[in-house]
Protein backbone atom coordinates (compact mmCIF):
# COMPACT_ATOMS: atom_id res chain seq x y z
CA UNK A 1 0.00 0.00 0.00
CA UNK A 2 1.00 3.59 -0.92
CA UNK A 3 1.64 5.99 1.94
CA UNK A 4 -1.21 7.88 3.26
CA UNK A 5 -0.59 11.53 1.41
CA UNK A 6 -1.91 14.95 2.62
CA UNK A 7 -4.53 14.26 0.14
CA UNK A 8 -5.82 11.22 0.85
CA UNK A 9 -8.65 10.74 3.69
CA UNK A 10 -8.44 7.68 6.20
CA UNK A 11 -12.53 5.96 6.55
CA UNK A 12 -13.69 4.01 8.78
CA UNK A 13 -16.47 1.98 7.90
CA UNK A 14 -19.01 0.83 10.13
CA UNK A 15 -17.60 -2.89 9.99
CA UNK A 16 -14.55 -1.16 11.75
CA UNK A 17 -12.37 -1.67 8.71
CA UNK A 18 -9.88 1.23 8.09
CA UNK A 19 -9.94 1.87 3.73
CA UNK A 20 -7.68 5.08 2.01
CA UNK A 21 -9.59 7.27 -0.04
CA UNK A 22 -8.38 8.46 -3.25
CA UNK A 23 -10.13 11.06 -4.41
CA UNK A 24 -9.99 10.79 -8.57
CA UNK A 25 -11.03 14.13 -9.25
CA UNK A 26 -11.43 17.67 -7.28
CA UNK A 27 -14.10 18.09 -5.02
CA UNK A 28 -16.14 21.56 -4.59
CA UNK A 29 -17.96 22.99 -1.48
CA UNK A 30 -21.89 22.01 -2.92
CA UNK A 31 -24.72 22.54 -0.49
CA UNK A 32 -28.09 21.33 -2.12
CA UNK A 33 -31.02 18.72 -1.54
CA UNK A 34 -30.66 15.34 -2.28
CA UNK A 35 -33.36 12.15 -2.49
CA UNK A 36 -31.61 8.72 -2.57
CA UNK A 37 -33.52 5.95 -3.09
CA UNK A 38 -32.12 2.67 -1.76
CA UNK A 39 -32.90 0.65 -5.15
CA UNK A 40 -33.37 -2.61 -3.32
CA UNK A 41 -35.83 -1.67 -0.42
CA UNK A 42 -36.87 1.57 -2.16
CA UNK A 43 -36.65 3.45 1.28
CA UNK A 44 -35.77 6.96 0.44
CA UNK A 45 -34.20 9.94 2.08
CA UNK A 46 -33.96 13.45 1.91
CA UNK A 47 -30.80 15.38 3.11
CA UNK A 48 -27.91 17.95 1.83
CA UNK A 49 -24.94 17.22 -0.20
CA UNK A 50 -21.53 18.97 0.95
CA UNK A 51 -19.67 18.42 -2.16
CA UNK A 52 -19.77 17.64 -5.55
CA UNK A 53 -17.31 16.35 -8.18
CA UNK A 54 -17.58 14.30 -11.57
CA UNK A 55 -17.72 10.90 -10.07
CA UNK A 56 -19.78 11.76 -7.29
CA UNK A 57 -21.32 13.59 -4.06
CA UNK A 58 -21.00 13.63 -0.48
CA UNK A 59 -24.07 13.50 1.57
CA UNK A 60 -24.82 14.28 5.22
CA UNK A 61 -27.05 11.58 6.83
CA UNK A 62 -28.69 11.17 10.09
CA UNK A 63 -29.14 7.76 9.45
CA UNK A 64 -25.85 6.33 7.14
CA UNK A 65 -26.50 3.16 4.44
CA UNK A 66 -24.08 0.30 4.14
CA UNK A 67 -21.50 0.57 1.99
CA UNK A 68 -22.58 -1.00 -1.55
CA UNK A 69 -25.70 0.04 -1.15
CA UNK A 70 -27.37 0.86 -4.67
CA UNK A 71 -29.77 4.20 -4.99
CA UNK A 72 -31.38 6.48 -7.30
CA UNK A 73 -30.36 10.07 -6.22
CA UNK A 74 -31.92 13.66 -7.47
CA UNK A 75 -30.51 16.64 -6.72
CA UNK A 76 -32.18 19.66 -6.74
CA UNK A 77 -29.94 23.03 -6.83
CA UNK A 78 -31.43 26.09 -8.26
CA UNK A 79 -34.02 25.17 -10.34
CA UNK A 80 -31.97 22.67 -11.66
CA UNK A 81 -32.31 18.66 -11.14
CA UNK A 82 -29.77 15.85 -11.98
CA UNK A 83 -30.57 11.94 -11.30
CA UNK A 84 -28.53 9.59 -11.91
CA UNK A 85 -28.00 5.93 -10.39
CA UNK A 86 -25.04 5.76 -7.70
CA UNK A 87 -23.72 3.33 -5.01
CA UNK A 88 -22.61 4.10 -1.21
CA UNK A 89 -18.76 4.17 -1.23
CA UNK A 90 -18.21 5.43 2.19
CA UNK A 91 -19.63 5.78 5.24
CA UNK A 92 -18.42 8.79 7.87
CA UNK A 93 -20.42 8.93 11.40
CA UNK A 94 -22.29 12.21 9.73
CA UNK A 95 -22.20 10.93 6.06
CA UNK A 96 -22.08 8.74 2.98
CA UNK A 97 -20.15 9.39 -0.12
CA UNK A 98 -21.70 8.19 -3.16
CA UNK A 99 -20.22 7.63 -6.70
CA UNK A 100 -22.16 7.93 -9.79
CA UNK A 101 -22.54 4.87 -11.74
CA UNK A 102 -25.38 5.81 -14.68
CA UNK A 103 -26.44 9.23 -15.74
CA UNK A 104 -28.09 10.25 -18.80
CA UNK A 105 -26.57 12.85 -21.25
CA UNK A 106 -28.97 15.57 -20.15
CA UNK A 107 -28.13 15.34 -16.35
CA UNK A 108 -24.41 14.94 -17.47
CA UNK A 109 -25.09 18.53 -19.10
CA UNK A 110 -26.15 20.05 -15.36
CA UNK A 111 -23.75 18.03 -13.06
CA UNK A 112 -21.04 19.96 -15.73
CA UNK A 113 -23.03 23.59 -15.52
CA UNK A 114 -22.49 23.11 -11.46
CA UNK A 115 -18.95 21.79 -11.13
CA UNK A 116 -18.26 24.52 -13.81
CA UNK A 117 -19.90 27.12 -11.17
CA UNK A 118 -18.43 25.75 -8.06
CA UNK A 119 -15.05 26.05 -9.88
CA UNK A 120 -15.40 29.65 -10.97
CA UNK A 121 -16.29 30.35 -6.98
CA UNK A 122 -13.47 28.09 -5.87
CA UNK A 123 -11.23 30.20 -7.95
CA UNK A 124 -12.35 33.74 -7.26
CA UNK A 125 -12.27 33.04 -3.43
CA UNK A 126 -8.59 31.22 -3.83
CA UNK A 127 -7.47 34.61 -5.83
CA UNK A 128 -9.08 37.02 -3.34
CA UNK A 129 -6.62 35.87 -0.66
Amino acid sequence: MCPLHSHHKRIDTCAGESLIERPRARRYPFAASVDLVDMALETEIREQTTDLSVFGCQVTAQKVWAVGTKVRLRIVHRGAIFAAQGQIMNVRRNGMGVVFTKIEQKDQLVLEKWLAEARDIHERNSNAH
